[in-house]
């Protein structure tokens, strides 16, 4: 008799939860069977893993739903891309922020001297990299975090692209909660990510790490911490002590840009003797020559070029975007005096998602690209671009545009595999 009456609180109990959270959604007019449906389902998973009634209902009761995030695949809309998928490189590495961010990282670079000296000796990431995450992921600390983290996770595991990836995000932001790591009202980007350095519920389970060694690891408050969980994560991800990220060159006019793919690596020295040089203030020691490398030319010929190397990668995993990883190298060589970029931008119009997304999809039909069609002008689709170009007869640029639309749109020219 006392277990069946334990088992009838207990289930009582799991209503009552529901109700809670049913009833602060009805009032928002969110409170749809398919949601209520995911919510339930979501619940008895929390449980399973060991998440309490009470911290799933501190959590959810009064969450909304956020329509006015990025990748929301909404019936009828085209979902909204990040930054660094969707601005064009002069916009993204923009020097007035880039030279703002190097002349405050160099005072953060004196002020934390020795916590970065610690930190380098225990993780191998130099000082000037982890600052430089740091001013690139919230301006030091100044970028205000104008998002609800369990908010924007339940509405990315509802209505997002990538619906298991946040479902699995959220339930581990339940658990920090319910560990007290974070608080129920914690307040990151659009994709759940808080702290300093913009960590992942996830990333707090594998990179946190206490830089002040105090006993706790606050991401919000301790710079040190921050910064050392920064490094850790950088060096979990592969980064090699001693080397570089890369470093911008000159290019050669009778090398393609075809040739900037990242599954195209050669060592260093043969890129050399293909022709490239070192931009200015750039610097390759002797035993850079036989570290295998790749061309990275985010704007085509209209912009500067780089060659990665294997750190290059490992900032990479920390944010998936080539742009991403140029920002922070390069803002890392400043800090320690590095150059801005040599070769400038050029002037270049936005060109939309949709159209890159027909271009790939005329490429992949046409045998060139054979990648998701994810409307992002990517190495690969640069590339393709390129190599379709060449096969057509018309000036070669690795670069989406309404003539390469047009030329796709009234061609008949098929790649044809080398026999």
């Amino acid at each position: 008799m006392r277990r069946l009456k334990r088992r009838a609180w207990r289930d009582l109990g799991a209503f009552c939860l529901g109700a809670a959270v049913l009833l602060a959604l009805s009032s928002a007019g969110l409170a749809d069977a398919e949601f209520t449906g995911w919510l339930q389902l979501l619940w008895t998973d929390a449980e399973k893993q060991g998440i309490s009634r009470a911290t799933f209902d501190e959590a959810l009761s009064r969450v909304q739903l956020d329509y006015s995030l990025p990748d929301l695949a909404l019936p009828g809309q085209r979902p909204k891309d990040q930054a660094e998928f969707i601005k064009l490189p002069a916009a993204y590495l923009a020097e007035k922020q880039l030279a703002q961010l190097t002349r405050a990282g160099r005072r953060h670079l004196a002020t934390y001297k020795t916590t970065l000296k610690a930190i380098e000796a225990r993780y191998g990431v130099p000082g000037n990299v982890v600052i430089a995450v740091w001013g690139r992921e919230t301006d030091y600390g100044a970028e205000v975090q104008r998002y609800s983290v369990i908010r924007s996770l339940v509405t990315l595991a509802y209505l997002g692209r990538r619906k298991d990836s946040f479902r699995n995000e959220l339930l581990i932001a339940l658990k920090l909660i319910q560990d007290g790591t974070i608080k129920a009202t914690a307040m990151g980007s659009f994709t759940g990510a808080m702290g300093h350095t913009q960590f992942e519920p996830s990333d707090f389970e594998k990179f946190a790490a206490d830089g002040d060694e105090d006993g706790k690891i606050d991401l919000d408050n301790s710079i040190p911490d921050a910064l050392a969980s920064a490094a850790k994560q950088l060096r979990d991800y592969g980064w090699k002590p001693g080397k570089q990220w890369g470093f911008e060159v000159r290019i050669p006019r009778d090398l393609s840009c075809t040739e900037a793919s990242p599954g195209i690596k050669r060592p260093l020295a043969d890129w050399l003797d293909l022709g490239l040089m070192p931009a200015l203030g750039a610097k390759i020691s002797r035993d850079m020559r036989n570290d295998q490398a790749w061309l990275v030319l985010p704007a085509g010929t209209y912009g500067p070029g780089f060659l990665a190397l294997e750190n290059f990668q490992a900032l990479r995993q920390y944010n998936a975007s080539d742009l991403y990883v140029l920002f922070v190298g390069n803002l890392a060589d400043r800090i320690v005096g590095g150059l801005p970029f040599e070769k400038p931008w050029t002037k270049l119009e936005q060109f939309a998602n949709r159209d890159v997304e027909e271009i790939q999809t005329l490429l992949s039909k046409k045998k060139f690209y054979f990648d998701p069609i994810d409307g992002r002008p990517g190495a690969l689709t640069r590339r393709a671009i390129g190599l379709y170009q060449r096969a057509a007869g018309i000036p070669v640029d690795c670069w989406p545009s309404k003539a390469v639309l047009d030329h796709l749109r009234s061609s008949d020219v098929v790649n044809k595999p080398t026999p």
